[in-house]
């Protein structure tokens, strides 16, 4: 039995690479996944080994949430430099002033500046030959004084700066104008990854990130034989114990580690969601092509039946088949995998987050998970033909037709068919009344779609004749050539219908995403101005960082400026949630917010005093008059404070979650004292280049900030479901590839059982334009039963999990984007003429005298 499978996959190994190939794209993705992780983190913590080869250990300033600059940074100055340098074990010494500095291009453009991470600034520290050896100059001179920097290499190339250049940069507030008298290197595998690099004396460094003869960190090396952990001990018995502490190279290297462990597991999940649709679909062409298989060999199987072969030995055969199939996929997909993983980090634009780059790293897992995947999935899906080949009985063989399915049967599948799709039906209608997008509701709705479109793979063969010929209306133009291409598609209903699924669900899929993110898109567009009267808003990309204070004032001198209101936003907790308050006064908010009260006002804000949004009011179970203990600012609950709701409003985007008093949120803010927006209110709501440009001059064209119009506000928003648009197409063309895959296998399948058939239509005259275009037909008839049950599912199921999303946006409305739908339809009619283009070549090429005279 076992060279019987081996003979069978050998006979029919054209039609079992149409399997090997889908399955390998979902074994690719996984396998892919693996190794890009395993090689990124490898890469990572090479790199880190590199960074932190010189340290053994580093001191950095500890202080309550809240305290003052002086207060954080005060213990690290010069004196207890010198009193680590007197400890033994102890190298050398290293004191830093570092940072975070926005760089502008040469042309103005920032660098970097909606990233959180990559962009350093840290201070030069001369050793005693004057030079620094962390940062050694390559060209030109180390910086002096407050108006001069070095950038990296890569920097000032990236940037287009040569030395002599004037560079523009800022921190956290006013914008500097540095010249450029040096460039250096680095070996730090952040900067080399893409990061950004700007150098500064020591005196600078100190005031722009610590304060003045203070440091915000000391790295130390240890002497040869001195033991990190030993030495760690030693430094901290100096250190006072409420101001600073020290961690190991290791520690801080392995901290690392663990951060880029997070962030690679954050890039599986795309192709791991691609591996799951992929494989999911794939099942669907491995159960069509073995029952095929298994349905053209009923003769063969019961005559091994009949010299003396078991039912257990027959479904081995099979699944031993089907094993063979699953290696050479789980192969072919794992060589694929290479390739993925080779592109992934350009696709994911993993650039944001300073991944470093290394040789691919090949571990057991992805072999192992490339293995089980592909033999396990290829086998699984493999069962159900297998037990169908064993219930073959030896008298089989004398019989020269399949027998179709019993009326038994298909009064049982209608029955389980139509309770699934009742079932899944009624699970997206209990959420008609929904109000928000919780977990159950969430769970609610995926728990209904998945029944409903399992319902719909379970009727399709039974849907498939009232469908068809419903098409078949639309196609009457082709005469007798159309009649014979539909009834040759319903000739086998449950093959038309396996053939049709793949297709179906990722047009279920795709309709699904396709609605929820143009009518999501549509909401955004209106949510993006929709709680904004100001003409323009002038904000920093993260609350990390601050808008000068004096540009405020500058700004509400500018020429055609009516009202310019600061926000201070900050984060507030009050019990586990952590939302965002935004900072007002009280007597500008109503001109340049649309606020709507529920209940009380925006003018009753003052000390301890909030205005909350609907949805927090709801998850706090809060109104109007209660008190509220809250923590505002970054930190833990130590700070809780009670304060007075004075005000509920309808949720509101530029409001954010919650409204405080400005100075309440600025005390506790990031940055203290700090304010992260400006809202424009212009005369009689003017908005022109001129004005813009002289807004952004106000703010001296600041790398930090962003100038926007309410127009650029509604086009950013608008882009914001670009990813999700990237992933629809994704999907589409995996369930697009895999669907031709099974309509190519289908189709050759049915022109080798035809030959005689095809053969006698030739005979009578039928040309082989005729044949070609009747192969053609049949395709269509199968990609347009697919497609239309796919839209059916996927509209219905948006259409019903709407409420969910106008529960999270209450902007949002059920909305059909006709042209990606329209796109949907034509590729997936496209896909199946395309599909169809070598078997229909193949049929029509017979000879009418040899194909008539085959058995």
């Amino acid at each position: 039995m076992l060279r019987t499978a081996l003979r069978n996959v050998l006979a029919h190994k054209t039609r079992l690479a149409m399997t090997v190939l889908a399955v390998c794209l979902g074994v690719a993705f996984i396998s892919g996944s693996l190794v890009f992780a395993d090689s990124t983190t490898a890469a990572y913590r090479a790199a880190m080994s590199k960074n932190y080869a010189d340290i053994a250990v580093s001191v950095s300033p500890k202080s309550a949430p809240g305290a003052s600059t002086d207060e954080q940074y005060g213990a690290l100055d010069d004196a207890l430099v010198r009193k680590l340098s007197a400890i033994a074990g102890v190298a050398s010494v290293r004191p830093m002033a570092n940072g975070s500095v926005t760089l502008a291009a040469k042309d103005g453009t920032p660098m970097r500046a909606d990233n959180m991470l990559g962009r350093f600034g840290v201070s030069y520290i001369p050793g005693s030959d004057g030079t620094d050896s962390r940062y050694p100059l390559t060209s030109g001179r180390a910086p002096r004084d407050s108006v001069e920097v070095a950038l990296d290499r890569g920097t000032a190339a990236a940037a287009g700066y040569s030395l002599g250049d004037t560079v523009t940069l800022a921190t956290d507030g006013p914008v500097l104008k540095l010249r450029l008298v040096g460039l250096v290197s680095t070996t730090d595998s952040r900067v080399n990854a893409g990061g950004t690099l700007a150098v500064f004396d020591k005196t600078t460094a100190q005031k722009l990130f610590a304060t003045p003869g203070h440091y915000d960190g000391i790295d130390l090396t240890a002497a040869p034989g001195t033991d990190q952990f030993e030495l760690a001990n030693r430094v901290s018995a100096v250190l006072p114990a409420d101001r600073a502490e020290a961690t190991t190279g290791i520690a801080q290297a392995n901290q690392q580690s663990v951060f880029i462990a997070g962030k690679t597991k954050s890039y599986e999940r795309l192709p791991l969601l691609f591996a799951v649709v992929s494989l999911s679909i794939s099942t669907f062409l491995i159960i069509n092509t073995f029952t095929m298989l298994v349905t053209r060999r009923t003769r063969e199987i019961a005559l091994l039946r009949a010299i003396g072969a078991t039912r257990r030995q027959v479904v081995h055969s099979v699944l031993a088949e089907a094993a063979l199939v699953g290696l050479a996929a789980s192969a072919l997909g794992f060589v694929l995998g290479l390739g993925v993983a080779t592109v992934l980090p350009n696709v994911l634009d993993t650039s944001g987050d300073l991944l470093p780059s290394g040789p691919l790293v090949i571990g057991p897992a992805a072999i192992l998970a490339s293995l089980v995947v592909g033999v396990g999935v290829t086998a699984l899906a493999a069962w159900l033909p297998s037990r169908r080949a064993a219930r073959i009985a030896p008298i089989e063989a004398m019989r020269t037709a399949e027998q179709p399915p019993s009326a038994m049967v298909s009064r049982v599948r209608g029955a389980v068919g139509l309770i699934m799709v009742v079932l899944g039906a009624g699970l997206l209608f209990s959420l008609s009344n929904a109000t928000s997008a919780d977990d159950d509701d969430l769970q609610t709705a995926m728990f209904g779609c998945g029944i409903l479109v399992t319902g719909l793979i379970v009727l399709a063969p039974l849907l498939a004749g009232p469908v068809i010929r419903l098409i078949g209306r639309l196609t009457t133009g082709f005469g007798v050539v159309g009649d014979l291409a539909r009834e040759n598609t319903l000739r086998d209903p449950r093959r038309t219908a396996a053939t049709a699924v793949a297709l179906m669900i990722s047009t279920a899929l795709v309709s699904d995403l396709a609605v929820i993110n143009h009518s999501t898109n549509q909401a955004l567009d209106v949510q993006a101005a929709a709680g904004l009267s100001a003409d323009y808003v002038i904000s920093t990309r993260n609350t990390t960082t601050a808008i000068d204070s004096a540009a405020v004032q500058r700004v509400a001198n500018v020429p055609g400026v009516r009202t310019a209101s600061a926000v201070a936003d900050s984060t507030i907790s009050a019990g586990p949630l952590v939302k965002t308050v935004s900072g007002v006064d009280p007597k500008t908010v109503d001109d340049v917010m649309k606020l709507h009260f529920l209940s009380g006002s925006a003018k009753d804000l003052g000390p301890s005093k909030l205005a909350v949004s609907h949805s927090f009011a709801r998850d706090h179970h809060v109104t109007t008059g209660e008190q509220i203990k809250a923590n505002i600012g970054p930190g833990t609950g130590d700070r809780d404070e009670p304060h007075t709701v004075v005000g509920v409003y309808q949720d509101n985007p530029t409001a954010h979650d919650v409204l405080g008093y400005r100075a309440d949120v600025q005390k506790y803010a990031f940055l203290r004292d700090s304010v992260q927006r400006i809202l424009v209110r212009t005369t009689d709501g003017t908005v022109s280049n001129d004005l813009e440009k002289r807004l952004r001059a106000a703010v001296s064209d600041s790398p930090l900030l962003k100038v926007q119009s309410r127009a650029q506000l509604v086009q950013e928003q608008a882009g914001v479901a670009g990813d999700l648009l990237t992933l629809m197409f994704g999907l589409l063309a995996i369930g697009v590839l895999i669907s031709a895959l099974g309509l190519v296998n289908t189709l050759a399948m049915s022109v080798s059982e035809r030959t005689r058939e095809i053969g006698v239509l030739r005979a009578i005259g039928m040309d082989r334009a005729g044949i070609r275009r009747m192969i053609r037909l049949e395709a269509i008839y199968v990609a347009a039963f697919g497609t239309l049950l796919g839209l059916a599912a996927g509209l219905f199921g948006a259409w019903k999990v709407s409420g969910l999303a106008n529960g999270a946006i209450p902007q949002y409305s059920f909305s059909l984007p006709w042209p990606t739908l329209a796109l949907v339809v034509l590729l997936s009619l496209a896909v199946g003429t395309a599909a169809a283009t070598l078997p229909a070549r193949r049929a029509a090429a017979l000879s009418p005298l040899e194909a008539v005279t085959q058995t």
